[in-house]
């Protein structure tokens, strides 16, 4: 299975803002943008290689391309299974972009991080695909695998990266379409997402422009 080998903290670096990527890290003093705040590479990634060196203006293309990019970057997948969700967004009833989100937070990987069970989606995908959780007492280790409501999900084994998690998130609020026994290790989905509940720092217009043209 392909995988995406950067530094987690250097993707963050790239986006010029926290992703969340590497769980508690990211919410601590050690998080790199709180020490580091130019893109990594030459200058910080700021200077054009123009004569003059004069600063090169982004294109409405790039502009376009680095929220796809920092849309794969936050839910963790790669190109060709995002365009997937995307062109199963563009068949669905509603506006694409609010049903591409409502699709990758449906994720099952992407419940477990929501549902405060994992400190990262990382940390969820692998929770999946070693066959520790299960939905509605089945076990799934497709960390893609959407969830509907109703559905229940439970973790198998009470693991320290889940106790340390749960405690993290007892301190953060949790997205009101879910809902989690911390004692128990099980989550509900109570509804679908929706879009003007969810703080996600994307501007999924512009992926829908992208993929328009």
């Amino acid at each position: 299975m392909a995988r995406n080998m950067y530094s987690v903290c250097r993707l963050c670096r790239r986006e010029k803002e926290k992703l969340y990527i590497k769980g508690e890290k990211c919410f601590s003093a050690k998080c790199i943008l709180e020490k580091k705040t130019n893109s990594p590479g030459a200058l910080g990634g700021q200077m054009a290689s123009t004569r003059g060196g004069r600063r090169k203006k982004i294109s409405e293309f790039g502009i376009q391309l680095r929220e796809k990019q920092k849309a794969k970057r936050i839910y963790g997948i790669l190109e060709r299974q995002f365009r997937k969700i995307f062109f199963e967004a563009s068949r669905e009833k509603g506006i694409t972009g609010e049903n591409l989100i409502r699709l990758l937070e449906r994720r099952l990987d992407n419940v477990v991080y929501r549902l405060g069970f994992a400190s990262s989606r990382r940390t969820a995908r692998q929770l999946v695909m070693h066959g520790l959780v299960t939905v509605n007492q089945k076990k799934v280790d497709i960390p893609s695998s959407l969830v509907k409501v109703g559905d229940m999900i439970t973790l198998k084994k009470d693991l320290h990266v889940v106790k340390t998690a749960v405690e993290s998130s007892k301190k953060r609020s949790r997205p009101g379409w879910l809902d989690a026994d911390f004692e128990k290790k099980v989550g509900r989905v109570l509804a679908l997402p929706s879009r003007d509940t969810l703080e996600i720092p994307l501007k999924e217009k512009l992926i829908v422009e992208l993929y328009s043209k």
